[in-house]
């Protein structure tokens, strides 16, 4: 489904990310992991054209999508999860929803979207009414997740959705991004936790100062660089 080849990017004349390559396939879950700074947030920011693609390529279900707009890439079905449970804090439930649905014209299509929504977070549709700045982190972080998924994205782009959650809402926005994954839908984490993310990932990726080294399955867990440098020797 997403495939980036030889990808170099960075922010105006900072080189970030060095002759990247990674592969999604359709329906999987691949995380993102390794120090602060290695780049992880650059490679979905770059995939989204939020990052300065500098080289390389990235391949979207056979499309070359490279330098396209935001919209666009929204429109094919790519959707971006930003860092910090970013909402619109002033507005209710209910209207955040409606804004990721921005660029869907038909209402009815919008509000059979927002229906969806309701079905799948209930307590969305409990606290629709209600404004964004009085929910719950764990909440907000849900409400940011739905608002992504109103345009029935295939591919959801996440960048480090459990971030400052308390350990509880951590685990049920785990259990929501597998929810998602056992819908149909690829998700890309970018994730601080090696630990969960590789619990939560089919397949995940190590980065380092900018380069990926180190791929595989969940028995990536064993390898000894994972195993001492980012499971405490665990």
């Amino acid at each position: 489904m997403l495939s980036i080849k030889n990808l170099n990017a960075g922010y105006e004349e900072l080189h970030i990310l060095h002759d990247v390559s990674l592969n999604v396939k359709a329906g999987e879950i691949v995380a993102l992991i390794g120090p602060n700074g290695a780049g992880k947030s650059t490679i979905i920011k770059s995939i989204f054209n939020i990052a300065k693609v500098m080289s390389g390529k990235i391949i979207f279900k056979e499309k070359n999508i490279t330098h396209l707009k935001t919209h666009e890439l929204v429109e094919l079905g790519i959707s971006y999860v930003n860092q910090g449970r970013i909402n619109f804090t002033n507005l209710t439930v209910e209207e955040n929803l409606t804004l990721g649905a921005e660029l869907i014209q038909e209402k009815e299509v919008v509000e059979k979207n927002k229906e969806a929504i309701y079905k799948k977070f209930p307590i969305l549709h409990e606290r629709r009414k209600q404004l964004a700045f009085g929910l719950s982190g764990g909440q907000q972080q849900v409400l940011a997740i739905a608002r992504s998924l109103m345009q029935n994205p295939s591919l959801l782009l996440m960048d480090e959705p459990s971030l400052g959650l308390s350990p509880k809402a951590q685990t049920e926005i785990f259990a929501t991004i597998k929810k998602l994954r056992d819908e149909g839908i690829a998700i890309v984490i970018v994730e601080q936790n090696a630990k969960k993310a590789i619990e939560l990932a089919d397949r995940t990726y190590l980065l380092e100062e900018g380069k990926i080294v180190l791929e595989g399955n969940k028995s990536i867990v064993k390898h000894p660089k994972i195993k001492s440098v980012y499971l405490g020797g665990a």
